[in-house]
């Protein structure tokens, strides 16, 4: 029998994350986590850089944490502190889902002993990143080298990350975003909270995003597309939901447009579930995306979505979800928005879970891909 069969109960899958914040992909992982029988395996994480977010909520379900030097600051001290920690623990599996950076990760892995190495890609590439892309190319065919299993969170993700070949001969497993849908399921109630908490008259339309201010979610568009909005419809409201880098410069672009008192940035919440209950329509214009959980959460919710052409069509689980050109413009955006509001899905959760986006389902799903990877007989 081999030793990697022989593991303690639970045995423990070894998360390699990016920074800590409040982005899909850390999202992702913690609502499997919050999920999953820890009775039978348990999550530890390792994250690229010092932000502790995460950690009394990890901690508290027994998890293990790891903070390493950033990749950004060192990438030879990131690789060797994260060998040190899959040696000194002797961890079997390590999930990385750092994309086509997760060669980073998984090359101190392999030398580190861990048996099962799975490489996750969450996203693909954009030719408005024109530095960062040519990078992803550079980097996407190194974690080949040292990846023994592949995942995606959507075929879009795994066909750009993969390639066909892959997929056909299904070397590739696609984990949906799912997410716990009972949180997100509309309550009238809780609405009316949120909206008398964050000052929105009842009439009020709501334009919602939820996402990191960086170039990828393409802010300065929908703050043009919501300036053509608010033209049209001097009584409405665009909240922000997010933090980033290019936050101040959206800021100044607000400023600068006169929109100040009618765009609301609300920051990193915790309450993200409920923030959906008081919007009316949900907009992702993003450039690129692999399955974002936000387009999830928001159609869980049964609000009416506008996703660009650069979501993956995987992405529309109801029937009020769109997709349009960024091409078209601010003003088409406008005015499809506008012809497009209506009342939310009332069978929205019940569509969700039928496409298998209920995490209490899709958890067990992964507790059963993890534990066959680890009886396999060994290669």
């Amino acid at each position: 029998m081999s030793n990697i069969i022989e593991e303690k109960t639970p045995f423990r899958v070894l998360q390699v994350i990016g920074i800590a914040c409040a982005g899909g992909v850390e999202s992702v992982i913690m609502n499997y986590y919050r999920h999953i029988d820890k009775n039978k395996i348990q999550f530890d994480f390792v994250f690229d850089g010092f932000n502790d977010m995460w950690d009394e909520e990890i901690q508290q379900l027994g998890g293990k944490v790891y903070h390493i030097t950033s990749y950004k600051e060192n990438v030879f001290k990131f690789m060797k502190e994260l060998y040190y920690i899959v040696k000194k623990n002797q961890y079997s599996i390590v999930h990385s889902n750092m994309n086509t950076l997760s060669v980073f990760s998984l090359f101190p892995a392999f030398v580190g002993g861990a048996k099962i190495r799975i490489l996750h890609n969450h996203s693909t590439a954009t030719s408005t990143e024109s530095f960062r892309t040519l990078l992803k190319y550079i980097l996407r065919p190194t974690n080949f080298i040292f990846a023994n299993y592949y995942v995606a969170c959507s075929r879009l993700a795994a066909e750009w990350m993969y390639g066909i070949n892959r997929i056909k001969n299904e070397k590739v497993t696609i984990v949906n975003n799912a997410i716990d849908l009972s949180l997100y399921k509309f309550n009238l109630e809780l609405r009316n909270e949120l909206r008398n908490s964050l000052r929105i008259s009842e009439d009020t339309v709501v334009i919602g995003h939820v996402g990191r201010f960086v170039n990828q979610k393409n802010h300065k568009f929908l703050i043009e597309v919501f300036y053509e909005i608010n033209k049209k419809n001097s009584n409405s409201l665009l909240l922000l939901v997010g933090d980033g880098h290019l936050k101040p410069q959206i800021q100044s672009l607000v400023k600068n447009m006169g929109l100040d008192n009618c765009v609301k940035f609300l920051g990193i919440r915790k309450d993200v579930k409920s923030l959906y209950n008081a919007m009316d329509y949900f907009v992702l214009p993003s450039w690129y995306e692999g399955l974002p959980v936000v387009a999830v959460e928001a159609q869980a919710n049964g609000l009416p979505c506008l996703f660009s052409n650069y979501v993956t069509q995987e992405s529309k689980l109801l029937s009020n979800t769109l997709f349009y050109d960024i091409k078209n413009g601010p003003v088409k955006w406008a005015e499809l928005i506008l012809s497009s509001l209506r009342e939310r899905d009332p069978n929205a959760t019940e569509e969700l879970s039928k496409k298998g986006f209920d995490i209490k389902k899709m958890s067990r799903f992964l507790y059963l891909w993890y534990e066959a990877k680890i009886n396999a007989p060994k290669k």
